[in-house]
């Protein structure tokens, strides 16, 4: 008798499920959680190519998946036009479903890993705050509560995360403007300032910044082009300050923060920042202030507590922890 063939999906957990190319499956069995993550995710960016990139996988890897899904179900799920690729009125519904589905288990998993142990914390914060402030801290937090197993969820924007996956939150807090619903914020400073650092270095290979109008003219300004940090751009602090604003001749841009901080780092130019959340690298040279302006900043660094939670012994914690530690610095 040929021997049966048996695949581990990893996405899927534990489950073992028969697995044949030929045939990926009989029709009383689900089909694997990675046909159908790629399939969700191919439907919701109408792109099998940026269904590969969340996935990390290839643009063939997807396509392949895909296949084997609609052979399995005997229907195509997708068609190709002009504008690109959307799904058939079976793939649509398909999608709706399997969405649904999706959302569901990750949040019943999400919310099992949580409440099964009363030891375990998760935070989440903005990849920035997670590396320049936060992992500072929390050698303090774990000498006294070694007993607290610490997990770091990094979100860039404060309105992606899932309520059921974190117990606290770290973001910068401007009410009306970034104020996700759903959360409590409890402010951790007293005042912030927002400044424009750069590296030792970059001053060394492209000499002091003599005034804000030497720094439009002749510097290279590092400009963040993400919604969340709309609030936060270098036209505004110029304008609020009353100084005379033109875009710069020298610019780097990109859509991720901790991207444009690193390269602040590496000596690539100036970035906006918040003296508190960079006074670490601040006091080490690590940053210098490149021009002596500052601008109170709107936003505070506030810890986030999801409405109606009871929280559980590890985060209550660590959030008496925090704000008897850090309130109004």
């Amino acid at each position: 008798m040929a021997e049966r063939q048996y695949r581990h999906d990893i996405l899927g957990g534990n489950a073992l499920l028969p697995c044949n190319e030929a045939s990926m499956s009989s029709r009383d069995v689900l089909p694997p959680l990675t046909c159908l993550r790629a399939f969700e995710a191919a439907a919701r960016h109408g792109s099998f190519t940026q269904a590969g990139v969340e996935l990390n996988l290839t643009q063939s890897a997807i396509s392949r998946q895909i296949k084997r899904l609609e052979k399995d179900l005997g229907r195509p799920l997708f068609e190709r036009t002009t504008d690109g690729l959307r799904p058939t009125p079976a793939g649509a519904h398909y999608f709706r479903v399997v969405q649904r589905m999706l959302r569901e288990l990750g949040d019943e998993t999400a919310r099992l890993r949580r409440h099964g142990n009363d030891h375990q914390l998760t935070l989440a914060s903005s990849p920035t705050i997670a590396s320049h402030w936060l992992a500072r801290w929390l050698p303090d937090f774990q000498r006294t509560h070694p007993e607290v197993e610490i997990r770091i969820l990094t979100v860039e924007d404060p309105y992606r995360l899932d309520l059921d996956e974190f117990d606290l939150a770290l973001y910068y807090h401007l009410k009306g403007e970034v104020d996700p619903p759903g959360l409590l914020a409890e402010q951790l400073f007293g005042g912030e300032e927002v400044i424009a650092v750069c590296s030792a270095t970059y001053l060394e290979r492209h000499g002091a910044v003599r005034d804000a109008n030497d720094l439009l003219a002749h510097h290279t300004l590092l400009v963040v082009e993400d919604h969340y940090h709309d609030w936060l751009t270098w036209e505004a602090w110029y304008r609020a300050l009353g100084l005379d604003w033109h875009p710069p001749v020298h610019s780097l841009r990109a859509n991720s923060y901790q991207l444009l901080m690193n390269a602040t780092l590496a000596g690539q130019g100036v970035i906006l920042g918040w003296a508190k959340l960079l006074e670490a690298d601040l006091r080490r040279g690590t940053l210098v202030q490149a021009i002596p302006q500052s601008l109170p900043s709107p936003g505070t660094l506030s810890l986030l507590t999801p409405q109606h939670r009871h929280l559980r012994a590890a985060p209550r914690t660590f959030r008496d922890w925090l704000l008897d530690r850090h309130r109004h610095d």
